[in-house]
């Protein structure tokens, strides 16, 4: 009998994040095991929830919204976005120009298959959140990865990327804050990359998830001004992470800079709008009240967005213990949920790091992911989500410690 295959088109499409190391995990589990799960970045397990009047939003909303919306989105939440980026200081936004979808994930997906030719090159930073590289092999682009510094915080190099454009080059992707490494861009590396942009005539796709979630004295500077009206600038963003409703699935995409330009992909984003009918109307609702429609100034307090300081804590309490354990370094995180340490492959004799992570899985039962999994080139770095309280990360980092101690034994 003739097997059935997946597409050719998978080939090169992974998303490690839940992938096989995940299936070990849940196997371990069956058997009877606690896994403490360091692998994605999901707010509720770890006790951080929503505010109450965004799920009262969404609650109120469910008879309306039994019927379809807008195959954009509905115009409360679409105006929502588009005046939270104008108290932003970002010019020309119009909520014409913005798309709701089932998260940051899908939007990139459609984006991607709207203005993706095969062989045409997509600049993606390396590390990357996966969705990125697989998304561009699905539509039959070519990923080209400019590196990340991790001597200078984890800003990628304007050099490096520019050296990296060719005639085939279509758009450049940003994601800052930065995850799998935490970093919060400088203003210098976000005008370079919009410089970039504009030399080459390139789109800039804009992945700002994070944004909210920056600690310390970091800023988080948006691309959109950076590219001002000249650079076509796609801004991927949403409720997941700051306001802490990942499984809402509320997401958007907005458009800025010289749109008259941009009528024909515009065109193309609705009609792939379309054929998905519309995103998912509930979350939706969720929307105009995370951002403070009808407000003036910030949209959340800080102590919304991190309560009590506690991400902040955790995050610079988890990269002080990586630090400790000897042949592991990590740069402190200025943003995001993340730290990306790196681990001395000669020390531990590392040469797979996602046997590295397999095998910590089945001796400590705790899952993280690999460096590589993030498009990474080297098998010398692992991501640890830093959600569970700080003496659970504390206990998880020490169990971690002691796991390459015996190695390097």
């Amino acid at each position: 009998m003739t097997a059935f295959r997946q597409s050719d088109r998978l080939r090169n499409v992974r998303y490690d994040v839940r992938g096989p190391i995940l299936t070990e995990a849940m196997r371990l589990e069956a058997e009877g095991h606690d896994v403490l799960r360091l692998n994605l970045g999901n707010m509720h397990p770890f006790g951080l929830e929503a505010r109450p009047e965004i799920v009262d939003a969404v609650a109120a909303s469910l008879a309306p919204a039994q019927a379809y919306s807008d195959s954009r989105g509905i115009r409360p939440a679409r105006e929502a976005v588009a005046d939270h980026y104008l108290r932003c200081g970002v010019d020309g936004v119009s909520a014409d120009n913005v798309f709701l979808g089932n998260g940051v994930s899908e939007l990139i997906t459609l984006t991607l298959q709207a203005l993706v030719n095969p062989g045409d090159e997509i600049l993606v930073p390396a590390p990357d959140y996966p969705t990125w590289t697989g998304a561009v092999n699905l539509t039959g682009g070519v990923p080209v990865h400019y590196l990340a510094d991790e001597s200078n915080g984890w800003n990628p190099s304007i050099e490096d990327i520019e050296s990296k454009v060719t005639p085939r080059t279509t758009a450049l992707v940003m994601i800052n804050p930065n995850n799998p490494t935490g970093a919060v861009y400088s203003e210098e590396t976000v005008r370079g990359m919009a410089d970039v942009a504009r030399r080459h005539g390139l789109i800039l796709l804009s992945d700002e998830i994070y944004e909210e979630l920056i600690f310390g004295d970091a800023r988080h500077h948006f691309a959109a001004r950076a590219a001002g009206d000249d650079v076509l600038c796609l801004t991927f963003g949403g409720l997941s992470k700051a306001y802490r409703v990942c499984g809402y699935r509320a997401g958007w995409v907005m458009a800025t800079g010289p749109l008259h330009l941009a009528t024909d992909l515009l065109e193309g984003i609705t009609l792939l709008s379309n054929m998905r009918v519309c995103p998912n109307v509930p979350g939706q609702y969720a929307i105009p009240v995370a951002l403070g429609a009808g407000t003036q100034g910030s949209t959340l307090p800080a102590d919304i967005i991190d309560p009590d300081g506690r991400l902040e804590n955790q995050l610079a309490r988890t990269a002080e213990a990586l630090n400790a354990i000897p042949g592991v370094s990590c740069v402190p995180p200025r943003g995001a949920l993340y730290c990306f340490p790196r681990i001395d492959r000669d020390m531990f004799g590392i040469d797979d790091d996602e046997e590295f992570v397999l095998d910590l899985l089945r001796t400590k039962h705790i899952l993280v992911t690999h460096g590589t999994g993030f498009n990474w080139p080297e098998p010398d770095h692992f991501r640890i989500v830093c959600l569970p309280d700080e003496r659970v990360l504390t206990q998880a980092v020490a169990s971690i410690g002691d796991y390459l101690e015996r190695r390097r034994r």
